[in-house]
């Protein structure tokens, strides 16, 4: 194995539209890269996708003449549209996500009663990374930590002394993920929680999403220090039945994503879109009362 870089260059663009963050990991001008949960711009109301967001990730790749090797997904995302084929398609790399994204493809396959010959065993993807496997980004050590709870399938990548999260964290101020997605589990989170907060206090973390309370300026890097202290919903101090009630109580209360149907749909397909009718047009289904 290649030697550890401590402290990869980690950039991030912010999408505002669904509040993600997609993120550059690196080690500099000319070197290997990793992009990690993509962005393809979508309108809910007219069904057309735009690439606003995800050429902004190939301007930044360019600009700094990266060679991408790796398109990373923690999850199958149901609040915002992946855009690994696009980005593949203009910059290289693989696709990957976590092996148990079959999982979730199992039960979205019969959500959605999607067509027969929608495969349940990931190979939309280039490769499925198995739990704690270490791959390379160039020179860069990478390690693939399980994470499940929002749902059986996020992961959480770790690149040197940076750890970018997915769903399971948000910034202090915002709290943690939802948990009643299907497959989600409130107890499983939080040992996933806690499995990242165990990691050393320096170490830097980086969200998926970012809410900003208050009119404060978005955020989306913190550490694990930090979330021990003040993160409103997990901080050190609270139990594991504490944690359930509350994540149970307040999932209760929230509306499903906007993008959820279309998304998850899509996502777990590796970014592909349904196959197109007889007419020409790919289509999304809108199951009723289903979710």
């Amino acid at each position: 194995m290649t030697s550890v870089t401590l402290n990869p260059q980690v950039h991030g663009i912010f999408d505002s539209a669904t509040w993600t963050v997609t993120y550059v990991v690196h080690q500099g001008p000319g070197s290997a890269a990793a992009i990690i949960d993509s962005v393809l711009d979508y309108d809910p109301k007219s069904g057309r996708t735009r690439t606003s967001s995800a050429d902004k990730v190939i301007d930044y790749v360019q600009a700094h003449k990266l060679q991408v090797q790796w398109i990373l997904e923690t999850h199958a995302h149901a609040d915002h549209l992946t855009a690994a084929p696009y980005l593949k398609q203009k910059l290289g790399g693989k696709t990957a996500v976590g092996e148990h994204i079959t999982l979730v493809q199992k039960v979205f396959k019969g959500i959605f009663n999607l067509e027969p010959s929608f495969s349940q065993d990931g190979s939309q993807f280039d490769l499925l990374l198995k739990d704690e496997e270490t791959f390379q980004i160039g020179a860069l050590s990478a390690k693939v930590m399980p994470v499940p709870g929002h749902t059986p399938a996020c992961v959480a990548y770790q690149v040197g002394d940076a750890v970018f999260v997915g769903d399971t964290l948000f910034m202090p101020d915002v709290g943690t993920a939802r948990c009643d997605f299907p497959g989600g589990d409130a107890k499983t989170l939080y040992a996933s929680i806690r499995k990242l907060l165990s990691l050393p206090p320096q170490t830097r973390l980086f969200m998926c999403h970012d809410y900003p309370p208050n009119h404060r300026p978005v955020a989306f890097e913190t550490t694990v220090a930090e979330q021990r202290a003040k993160n409103i919903h997990v901080h050190e101090g609270i139990s594991e039945a504490q944690f359930v009630e509350m994540r149970t109580k307040r999932d209760a209360t929230l509306e499903m994503p906007v993008l959820i149907l279309p998304a998850v749909q899509i996502n777990i397909r590796a970014g592909e879109m349904p196959p197109k009718e007889a007419n020409g047009t790919a289509y999304v289904k809108i199951p009723i009362n289903a979710l």
